[in-house]
């Protein structure tokens, strides 16, 4: 079995595009599973249509949540850009699915960890913090998001933790959408895509405050050292 696992697309149709693109180039996989933040975004509706199109199986983000649920002035607008049916559709995600895939195990896909989909793990968090936060979770390999970032990562006495990266807003210091395959082996993949065009179309969505979120990010201004640093300061706050 082989997996695509793309996690924080974010409403950005042209990078979730170029991955599909890509995996139809490759020779598609058996199943491609979205793990959270599809939403809070641009376009978000088409990306879910999209996404639907093709088959995909969806876990439930933080940015699903707050949308669905909104606290703010962005949350709201996103909620206002989704049918009735799409609200009730993503509200049924479930937190995390699990698969047993040929040469890795069992694996879980979630947001951010199985039970919790706003914790933060990066690449540099304390391996004593990742065996606490994975302890009597049954798996060999975890594919998580939430961070924008990705890595993959083997710490003694818990799961193998694997992060997928963000399609549609990656803190990785160069444009592209990042994505993960997943069975038999892990691979991190990046494709690259048409930045300024796409930033062209999302810009005109009147997305709130969408230079500052997303322009930085789709340009490659935001590392993956300063994100990391940033993110882990929050952790352990």
């Amino acid at each position: 079995m082989r997996v695509a696992a793309l996690y924080d697309i974010h409403g950005n149709l042209p990078a979730l595009e170029a991955v599909l693109a890509e995996l139809e180039r490759d020779g598609g996989v058996d199943e491609i599973v979205v793990g959270g933040d599809v939403l809070w975004g641009p376009l978000q509706s088409e990306c879910l249509g999209l996404l639907r199109s093709a088959g995909a199986t969806f876990v439930s983000g933080n940015c699903e949540h707050d949308v669905l649920d909104p606290r703010s002035d962005v949350d709201r607008w996103c909620r206002e850009q989704l049918a009735d049916a799409e609200r009730t559709a993503v509200a049924s995600w479930p937190q995390a699915v699990d698969r047993d895939i040929d040469g890795l195990g069992k694996v879980v896909f979630c947001h951010a960890t199985p039970l919790d989909d706003e914790r933060i793990l990066t690449r540099i968090t304390p391996d004593e913090a990742v065996v606490a936060e994975f302890a009597g979770i049954d798996a060999t390999v975890v594919v998580c998001g939430h961070t924008h970032v990705q890595f993959d990562r083997r710490v003694p006495g818990a799961p193998r933790l694997v992060n997928a990266g963000s399609v549609g807003l990656p803190y990785e210091g160069v444009p592209g959408a990042f994505w993960a395959f997943v069975g038999p082996e892990i691979e991190l993949r990046r494709v690259t895509y048409d930045v300024e065009r796409a930033l062209a179309a999302l810009r005109a969505t009147t997305f709130p405050g969408f230079d500052e979120v997303f322009a930085r990010s789709l340009e490659g201004r935001i590392t993956a050292l300063a994100a990391t640093t940033e993110l882990e300061s929050r952790r352990g706050a």
